[in-house]
């Protein structure tokens, strides 16, 4: 399969989404040099805050167009949310004047530093390009972040658009003289382009995965309802045993074929595309190039693979139950499998007679899915943005609001109408969360890599916030930072694939936990080939290079490491989740 029968007559911006560790960011690489490679000029631009571009092309990106050795024609760019954030702040404070004081400069870069600039701030990067800052390139190909993130990245033009209709004062959420008025030209001309079929189409990239595609279901659903109708379903790695009577390809070819079999009727009626599972990691342009092309592995020799003898899920839950509650918070990379790995934990404490809360920060959560059941001792719970947005407002105007005369609160609910509440109102979950594992189990399976770590900046302007507020009494106060911090309080566990990509990206998490202070308590390696003793020739090729990672996380990645084989079948449900813990 090439390009040319994957995207014919491609429209000028193309936006890949899709459930995280789905492969978005491989086919939209592939895509991307696959229309350089036949001359046009292609821009492909990363909106993930754990973009992982560099590793895919092999080149040092930054949040400008450079061009990628090997490739001509072809442009890549992260959308940098720290420094577009700073770039942000800057603007802000030169709209101050030059008789601003130092304090009000300090006032207002605090009242900048939380998570929701630094969302509005990619965000303005992002509506740039849709606005027609980039006419050099014949076409721009968005990376996206995981689902929940993108459906609000691409729900925010019309959000902010409706929000400063008649909203002369701007957003006080993004400090004073903020200058959002200005900017609203341009978010209407990103909202035209982003609904125009001849100029945008979006590809909704899946697994022959059921979560996965659910997941793909609901998304053309919400986007239709953004008035994004023109899609196409684009299903990776999808496998065909070898016919070597070998039980775990069989089992994973029949799964995947009654996924595509049974597709929700919205996802059946799409263009659809199928890409074959390869056995090598998409890293590289050799690699890139080679997806779409028939892959040989005729001849090659089954190697047993040494000493893969790691402890299981149940070694671990043996250990995490002696703390007799807690936080367990299940990190990684989308599509790695936390949500089945936390669930299994969750599961697994309450085996062994624990009172366990299960929930989930990502806002595209599925956690209650993957349980598919009851169990006494086990609640199942998330946090749904939308309520507790509503909660939050609801709070506000009780408390701030109260006492404040009919005109007033009109302009305070104005200002809460701000897309940028949703992510203080999630916060505040989160912290409410945290704060229960003093008594019991709380498990968290947590959004995917680059909204999991907005969230913690959230928590972390939160702590400088109230550590300042509190002065040399602040040794009375626990923000939900210091309780991340407290290792006899919260265990994180990361979840990588044995791939290069997981693991580099699972490693990068790592150092940005380390970075605030928050230890890693143990890795999971999921989806593990090695012990399944397969002989199929495309997955004995896969379990090598698994081997590689594997000894990589080993070789000082990891203080403890588990790992869970593959199964042919997803573990789904209460039983086969108790199985596994």
């Amino acid at each position: 399969m090439d390009t040319a029968s994957l995207f014919e007559d491609p429209t000028h911006f193309l936006f890949f989404t899709g459930k995280g560790g789905v492969g978005k960011t491989s086919l939209s690489c592939a895509v991307a040099l696959g229309l350089a490679d036949t001359g046009k000029r292609v821009l492909l631009v990363s909106t993930d805050p754990a973009s992982n571009l560099d590793e895919m092309l092999g080149a040092r990106l930054s949040d400008q167009p450079k061009a990628i050795p090997g490739a001509v024609n072809l442009f890549a760019m992260n959308i940098d949310p720290d420094k577009a954030a700073e770039d942000y702040r800057a603007r802000v404070i030169d709209q101050l004047g030059a008789d601003v004081s130092e304090v009000e400069i300090t006032t207002v870069r605090e009242q900048l530093s939380g998570a929701c600039t630094i969302e509005i701030a990619a965000f303005d990067e992002f509506v740039g390009l849709l606005a027609g800052d980039a006419p050099e390139y014949d076409h721009i190909i968005f990376d996206t972040a995981p689902t929940g993130h993108t459906l609000r990245l691409l729900s925010l033009p019309r959000a902010w658009t409706g929000f400063l209709q008649g909203n002369d004062r701007g957003a006080s959420c993004l400090g004073p003289h903020s200058g959002l008025k200005m900017q609203e030209a341009r978010f209407q001309a990103a909202l035209k382009a982003l609904a125009d079929p001849k100029r945008s189409s979006i590809v909704l990239v899946t697994r022959a995965d059921r979560g996965a595609v659910q997941e793909a279901a609901r998304t053309s659903d919400e986007l239709r309802a953004l008035g994004l109708g023109n899609q196409r379903l684009v299903v990776n790695g999808v496998f065909h045993a070898s016919g070597q009577r070998d039980a775990v390809a069989e089992g994973l070819a029949r799964d995947h074929a009654t996924v595509l079999a049974h597709l929700p009727q919205n996802l059946a009626a799409l263009p659809r595309s199928e890409v074959p599972l390869r056995s090598f990691d998409m890293v590289g342009l050799p690699a890139l190039r080679a997806l779409f092309r028939p892959e040989e592995t005729a001849g090659h020799v089954a190697v047993v693979p040494p000493g893969i003898d790691e402890a299981g899920l149940a070694e671990m839950v043996d250990e995490l139950a002696q703390a007799g509650r807690g936080l367990v918070m299940v990190m990684g990379k989308g599509g790695v499998g936390k949500t089945t790995v936390a669930a299994a934990i969750a599961v697994g404490l309450v085996k062994r007679g624990h009172q366990v809360y299960l929930t989930t920060t990502d806002p595209a959560a599925h956690v209650a899915l993957v349980v598919d059941g009851i169990l006494s001792g086990l609640t199942v719970d998330r946090i749904d943005p939308v309520a507790e947005t509503s909660r939050y407002v609801e709070k506000v105007m009780a408390t701030k609001g109260r006492d404040l005369d009919a005109a007033d609160r009109a302009l305070m609910l104005e200002d809460l109408a701000s897309p940028c509440t949703e992510e203080v109102a999630v916060f505040h979950a989160f912290s409410r969360i945290v704060a229960e594992a003093r008594s019991a189990f709380v498990v968290v399976d947590t959004a995917p890599t680059g909204h999991t770590l907005l969230l913690l900046d959230a928590t972390g302007a939160y702590h400088r916030q109230m550590t300042q507020d509190m002065g040399t009494v602040q040794g009375r106060i626990v923000t939900p930072l210091m309780r991340l911090q407290d290792p006899d309080y919260t265990r994180v566990v990361l979840v990588a694939l044995p791939e290069t990509t997981p693991v580099s990206e699972a490693a990068s998490l790592q150092d940005d936990l380390r970075r605030a202070k928050i230890e890693p308590w143990a890795w999971v390696v999921n989806r593990a080939m090695a012990r399944t003793g397969t002989t199929d020739p495309l997955l004995q090729k896969r379990v090598a290079s698994e081997v590689a990672q594997i000894t990589r996380i080993r070789s000082g990645l990891a203080r403890r490491l588990y790992l869970l084989p593959f199964c042919p079948e997803p573990p789904v449900g209460v039983a086969r989740l108790s199985d596994l813990s």
